[in-house]
C-alpha cells in the first residue's frame, strides 16, 4: 500500500510572516538547513520563498534584503498537496510543476508540513519513482 504524504512530511515547518524581511528569511533558512520558507498569514499558506528566489530576485538584482519583505518576492501560485494524498501523487505534482518541495496544507489552507523530493525518493521502492524523480530534475 502506498504511504501517505503525512507519514513522511516534515511537520510544523518553520514558516515566515509575510511582513518579515528577506534577510530574516535567509537566516531562518540557514539556521534550519532548509531551501524553502513557507510564507503565512496566521497559519494559512500564502506563498513560498526558496533559496534560489533570494539569489535571483534579491542578490542578482542588487536589492537590499533588509528592506525587502518576503511578500515582495514570494511565489504565490502554489502547488500544494494534502496530508492524506499518497506519495506517488506528490511525486507526480513535483514532476509536472518542476518543484522539489511541496507545502502540505489542509482543506482550509492551513500549513501543516512540507514534503521534499528526497523524502519521497527515500521511501518509495519502484521504477516509477525513479522516473518521476528524474523528471523533476530536468
Amino acid at each position: 500500500m502506498a504511504k501517505s504524504v503525512q507519514e513522511l512530511m516534515t511537520s510544523n515547518p518553520c514558516s515566515i510572516d509575510s511582513n518579515k524581511s528577506v534577510a530574516y528569511a535567509a537566516k531562518m533558512m540557514r539556521d534550519e538547513n532548509v531551501g524553502l520558507a513557507p510564507i503565512v498569514d496566521g497559519d494559512r499558506l500564502v506563498g513560498t520563498v526558496t533559496d534560489r528566489d533570494i539569489t535571483i530576485r534579491i542578490v542578482a538584482e542588487g536589492k537590499d534584503p533588509e528592506s525587502t519583505n518576503v511578500a515582495e518576492i514570494a511565489s504565490t501560485e502554489l502547488v500544494t498537496v494534502e496530508p492524506q494524498q499518497d506519495l506517488y501523487e506528490a511525486l507526480r505534482l513535483m514532476a509536472k510543476h518542476q518543484v522539489r518541495r511541496l507545502p502540505v496544507v489542509e482543506e482550509n489552507g492551513r500549513l501543516v508540513g512540507v514534503v521534499a523530493q528526497a523524502d519521497v525518493a527515500r521511501n518509495a521502492h519502484d521504477a516509477q519513482t525513479g522516473e518521476l524523480v528524474e523528471q523533476i530534475s530536468k
